[in-house]
């Protein structure tokens, strides 16, 4: 099964907490000892700092969230921070487990305005809790464990602005410029996606122009307006690229959805499609209507709708 991005968080989430969750509870067990004294809480978090791996800052906080010593950090002691109220910070807010350690959600930071996670270990003395030890991340010093999550292989629809289909009824396609080549623009496309190099594109049918991508050079798009989209001489400037081997796309199957596609824009004068995008490593076709909704779904998927399952 494909990884979601919520799995990628979620193994990422629990391997920091592996890593910091022992250290930090270990430093907690000095701090009673103490607590109450300013000085002596930074010199027992100064000496720990370097046990709790990936950490940006370590303080002590009461029940109340108010903190009792100063930030200690790697360029020493940020005595500003004593005395601060923590008590609505997002990590706050959040229920501390049972068994005493909580890794906050992510967060973005008050000061640095980066997008930031804390761990807070509850500090007890005589079996009771006088407070928290907090330990903060930047998310830009953390290793990145787990793997990248891939795009999901299923038919997704989003809904788009509810003006728009507030008032999709009292519209009408007009038609572009593209509309009226729309045979050969879709022609020099196919030649682009399967021949040329062209891994992705988006098509504006609206706006008659067309945004791409090329195996070459993938860093960067490329804008083709109609008049590009008239001439079949474009083709000249990209040079023949073998298809991809591991396209999920079948070549032969191109001309076949962008034909479809074709089909979408005319179908209908009230229900149109107005954008499309075609993606042969993911092999995933997007479609966007005139009513603004869009959708996502595997090539092979779009190309068994007839026209008659969209209107």
């Amino acid at each position: 099964m494909k990884q979601s991005w919520k799995d990628s968080i979620y193994l990422q989430r629990e391997d920091l907490a592996h890593m910091v969750k022992d250290p930090l509870a270990h430093l907690a067990e000095q701090c009673p000892a103490a607590w109450g004294d300013r000085e002596q809480l930074d010199a027992v978090l100064t000496q720990g700092f370097t046990g709790i791996p990936y950490c940006t800052s370590l303080y002590c906080l009461t029940t109340d969230g108010i903190q009792i010593c100063d930030n200690v950090c790697a360029q020493g002691l940020a005595p500003e921070h004593f005395g601060r109220d923590r008590s609505q910070r997002p990590y706050m807010k959040e229920t501390v487990p049972a068994w005493g350690f909580l890794l906050s959600d992510a967060y973005i930071s008050l000061r640095g305005r980066r997008p930031s996670l804390t761990a807070l270990q509850i500090v007890r003395a005589d079996g009771n809790a006088i407070g928290y030890l907090g330990a903060d991340f930047d998310l830009r010093g953390l290793p990145v464990t787990s793997a990248l999550y891939e795009e999901p292989g299923y038919w997704r629809q989003i809904k788009g602005d509810p003006a728009i289909r507030g008032t999709v009824f009292l519209q009408q396609r007009t038609d572009s410029p593209m509309d009226g080549n729309l045979e050969q623009a879709l022609s020099i496309l196919e030649e682009l996606l399967t021949q040329r190099g062209i891994f992705q594109c988006q098509i504006h049918f609206s706006s008659s122009q067309a945004t791409i991508w090329t195996m070459d050079d993938p860093f960067r798009y490329r804008i083709l307006d109609h008049e590009a989209l008239s001439d079949p001489d474009i083709c000249l400037i990209f040079p023949s690229h073998p298809y991809p081997h591991d396209a999920l796309i079948l070549q032969h199957s191109i001309a076949h959805i962008l034909d479809t596609m074709r089909s979408l824009r005319f179908a209908d004068p009230t229900i149109y499609l107005r954008t499309a995008s075609i993606n042969v490593f993911n092999g995933m076709i997007s479609v966007t209507f005139s009513c603004d909704g869009s959708h996502y779904m595997p090539y092979d998927e779009f190309l068994l709708k007839s026209t008659s399952f969209w209107f």
